[in-house]
């Protein structure tokens, strides 16, 4: 969806926080997939392991999306996000197929990039429902992480043919903007009364390893005044979201969490993309 478009149809039918949402979106980066442009005929390792990284925060971000509209929390900013990941999918799927049919991926790669897509399609399914009920919230959510276990393997293959220690920075700085989206949707399946030990563990589990991950990217050797400027703002984006988390689950805090969870998508998805440059420089 163009980005005018979408300002359009946030000025025209939603409510003024929600456009607001809608303009910081856009700001961040978010409402356009970033491999949307200048795509080449032979895709490098680099750009790969970010691709299929993308697949791990979709899952997510899809099952999170869901959940916002079975809470009616920006419903209509919810929509968008649905659709826009949907259509992230499709064409990260496209990209990464291309080089499968040029021979650059191997057999191995080529399976579990066909698994990915079939994960996806029932997500795709079960969140064409409208989320009505708390079952099909939690049978959405369980499907998320089952595709996500599949695009964290094809990640980790590609990223082993890369052969360059670089390449752990970005598949570490891509699975942070999963970490923004899980954690966000296990915020809100707390707050619609879902009963899951798992659930619990895994927020706090998340906000660790988030936290760590930080870390051990601002003690990386690869780094540029670009990505040292932007590690400083994921500092800061992920103070806001950590604090959201902790707010109760009332209006304000599920829009807090639903906001503050973009932003940090947002920088998150930055970084990565200036980790793959450095490491483009490096693979040539």
């Amino acid at each position: 969806m163009p980005v005018r478009e979408v300002l359009n149809r946030f000025s025209a039918d939603a409510m003024p926080c929600q456009r607001r949402v809608a303009v910081q979106w856009v700001a961040a980066g978010i409402l356009l997939p970033t491999w949307a442009n200048g795509a080449q005929a032979q895709m490098g390792l680099s750009g790969a392991i970010n691709y299929a990284g993308w697949f791990r925060a979709l899952s997510q971000r899809m099952a999170k999306a869901y959940c916002q509209q079975y809470l009616q929390v920006l419903p209509g900013a919810a929509v968008d996000v649905m659709g826009l990941a949907r259509k992230m999918v499709q064409s990260g799927s496209n990209e990464l197929a291309r080089g499968m049919q040029s021979g650059q991926w191997p057999a191995d790669v080529g399976r579990q990039l066909a698994d990915v897509q079939k994960q996806f399609a029932l997500l795709n399914q079960l969140t064409a429902a409208p989320a009505t009920q708390t079952a099909l919230v939690v049978a959405a959510s369980e499907q998320a992480d089952r595709t996500l276990l599949v695009a964290q393997t094809v990640t980790e293959s590609i990223e082993k043919m890369a052969q360059a220690p670089s390449a752990r920075l970005v598949n570490l700085a891509g699975r942070q903007r999963m970490l923004s989206q899980r954690l966000a949707k296990n915020y809100f399946l707390n707050a619609a009364k879902v009963e899951s030990k798992v659930v619990q563990a895994q927020l706090v589990a998340d906000a660790a390893d988030f936290r760590q991950a930080l870390q051990t990217l601002k003690a990386a050797p690869v780094s540029t005044p670009a990505i040292r400027s932007e590690l400083e703002l994921a500092d800061s984006q992920w103070l806001f979201f950590d604090s959201a988390l902790r707010r109760p689950a009332d209006e304000a805090g599920l829009s807090a969490v639903a906001t503050t969870s973009e932003r940090l998508l947002g920088v998150m998805d930055k970084l990565t993309s200036l980790y793959e440059g450095a490491l483009r420089e490096v693979l040539g």
